[in-house]
């Protein structure tokens, strides 16, 4: 079992009496979706160096992806527009889901500051990223009928119970011997 300290081990610095270590599923997903937005900057014509990619090859990129997504986005003008279970099939696009795209931006973030890329430029954290993904959340939700709601920010209250603060301590009601 490692400890708490080995836990950023890469597998590379693991030893040669340890058995290699296998990266987690998420670790997998997060190197395949890594070398998959490589190999998308290289196929552009001209090819992007990783170093000259910016926030709009990443747009370009959840764009593409579209053409995969299996999500069915009723458009404003199909009669199923706004229902969650539309009773029959349309012609409407399928896309790529919001959560799915959010999850790739985390991953994709992640890597590239793990492949050296530097938080301050980093293409995946764009505000132009956030914009995007928001945009793309509101209209799966219109289109599929279903509100997303900001969550609220719980306040800490302080309930009165038998006329005193919970928060309030008594020394009366403990026994320390």
């Amino acid at each position: 079992m490692s400890s708490p300290r080995d836990r950023g081990k890469s597998l590379m610095e693991s030893s040669g009496s340890e058995p290699p270590v296998t990266p987690s599923r998420y670790e997998s997903q997060k190197r395949r979706d890594w070398n998959t937005f490589g190999q998308y900057l290289k196929n552009q014509r001209p090819p992007v160096p990783m170093s000259h990619c910016n926030c709009n090859h990443v747009l370009d990129f959840l764009r593409y992806l579209d053409q995969f997504g299996k999500t069915k986005v009723h458009v404003p003008g199909c009669m199923f527009y706004g229902q969650p279970e539309p009773p029959a099939p349309c012609t409407c696009p399928l896309r790529q889901a919001w959560g799915s795209l959010d999850a790739l931006i985390g991953r994709l973030r992640a890597a590239y500051e793990e492949n050296g890329g530097s938080p301050e430029t980093n293409p995946f954290a764009s505000g132009a990223i956030r914009v995007y993904l928001r945009e793309v959340r509101e209209c799966q939700a219109k289109a599929r009928g279903i509100p997303y709601k900001k969550k609220k920010k719980k306040q800490p209250t302080t309930e009165m119970v038998g006329g005193r603060d919970d928060f309030s301590s008594s020394s009366s009601s403990f026994s320390f011997s």
